[in-house]
């Protein structure tokens, strides 16, 4: 199941996708919570419900091109990203592969839903694309381990981490970098695990710049899986319903290329994992 946020008269409001079109929650029961949020921490249990419901229903959907997307999760509690986890990737910037998971966060103010432009920064042209699978965490979750940390993962979507790499380089730490306002697509929507193999293991990942191929893997490339990323975060903090994580980016960003290839006003970047699905965005100059 693929369910979603999207905006009407400036109001968040819930859908489940549907072939071309999308089914508002509200039409299929008023009881269903309005925003994703609630919605997960209601637990797995509901996506049994949504699911009859929607085998149920005979009504009309609204069409999927229609509608003004909003991010699957608004202003996550947590935005954490790994860096490196693709060899290939450590590789190309020369880089060591981390011996565990590196990890920074993004604010939410860094976010853009699906169509939404990403904002090229006027005080610095270098903005790089990293097409990326996003967890989406279902629980309060500490200490998890090898044998339950699927548990905690309520569904798969797709990230874009536009990089302003300059700024990435300002120190060991890469916070500036990542968290211009409006720079990382996150979208289009939140696909259940029932639909994808366990662990998100298999599955074709790509970046499309203007329809040419940049980036394309597999996630069965990362360093660090699924499972195991979620063990070692756990250590250290109680992941809460809602948190997003982004699994890191293959190899083919831009600033290695020669000549580099950074992100220019009027670009459209497409992040497709196998069956979750593309995520679209442009490219803007920031005002």
């Amino acid at each position: 199941m693929k369910i979603l946020q999207y905006k009407e008269n400036e109001q968040i409001k819930l859908a489940v996708k549907r072939h071309d079109g999308v089914i508002p929650l509200a039409r299929l029961d008023a009881g269903f919570p309005g925003d994703m949020k609630t919605l997960i921490e209601k637990g797995m249990a509901v996506v049994n419900e949504l699911s009859k419901k929607m085998s149920a229903y005979n009504g009309p959907t609204i069409p999927l091109d229609s509608i003004e997307f909003a991010l699957p999760v608004n202003n996550p509690e947590r935005f954490l990203c790994l860096g490196l986890n693709y060899v290939d990737h450590a590789r190309e910037g020369n880089n060591s592969l981390p011996e565990h998971p590196a990890i920074f966060m993004r604010t939410p103010t860094s976010l853009a839903a699906h169509n939404q432009s990403l904002l090229l920064p006027k005080v610095n042209n270098k903005l790089d694309y990293e097409a990326e699978l996003l967890v989406v965490i279902g629980k309060q979750a500490k200490y998890l381990t090898v044998d339950n940390a699927l548990d905690a993962v309520w569904g798969y979507s797709l990230f874009n981490d536009g990089s302003v790499r300059p700024y990435q380089r300002w120190s060991t730490q890469w916070t500036m970098g990542k968290n211009f306002d409006q720079t990382g697509g996150f979208g289009p929507w939140i696909v259940t695990p029932d639909e994808l193999p366990l662990g998100a293991k298999g599955l074709n990942i790509e970046m499309r710049l203007n329809d040419q191929v940049m980036q394309q893997a597999n996630t069965d490339d990362m360093v660090f899986d699924v499972v195991n990323t979620l063990v070692q975060i756990s250590e250290c903090m109680t992941l809460q319903p809602g948190d997003c994580i982004a699994m890191g980016t293959p190899s083919g960003v831009g600033y290695p290329r020669n000549p580099p290839v950074f992100l220019q006003p009027g670009d459209i970047a497409e992040v497709e994992v196998q069956g979750v699905g593309i995520l679209r965005n442009g490219i803007v100059l920031e005002e």
